[in-house]
């Protein structure tokens, strides 16, 4: 399976930015994570869906900022930041493993390209 992912960027503060992953096959199977990591620290789970867990999972950082939607159609899984702050400025990962979320990374059997979120005044 492959990823695209698109959308990232520079904010200041206190900004917005969608970024959106691209997924060659059908999402029904698969459990779609959002990872980051900035320089020098460990890479973390962001977000996650899928289409057997009833809700998505968040870090906690996120929660109430960060949105994980996934539109089937169109195969795309997006991550909707709000109220971004410098804390959110990392490469950002999209990644696939079978049908449930890990907040380890593990059995992943695909990730994306990575894209830069920088998040400053």
């Amino acid at each position: 399976v492959q990823l695209v992912e698109s959308g990232g960027g520079s904010v200041p503060p206190g900004g917005a930015l969608t970024l959106s992953c691209e997924i060659s096959d059908a999402l029904d199977d698969y459990a779609v994570h959002w990872f980051r990591q900035a320089p020098g620290q460990e890479r973390e789970m962001v977000a996650c869906t899928s289409a057997r867990e009833a809700l998505p999972t968040y870090l906690d950082s996120v929660k109430g900022r960060f949105t994980i939607s996934a539109d089937s159609a169109k195969k795309t899984v997006d991550l909707h930041m709000n109220s971004l702050n410098p804390d959110d400025t990392a490469d950002y990962y999209c990644a696939v493993r079978y049908y449930y979320c890990n907040a380890f990374g593990s059995l992943i059997v695909s990730w994306g390209q990575g894209i830069q979120v920088t998040v400053s005044s």
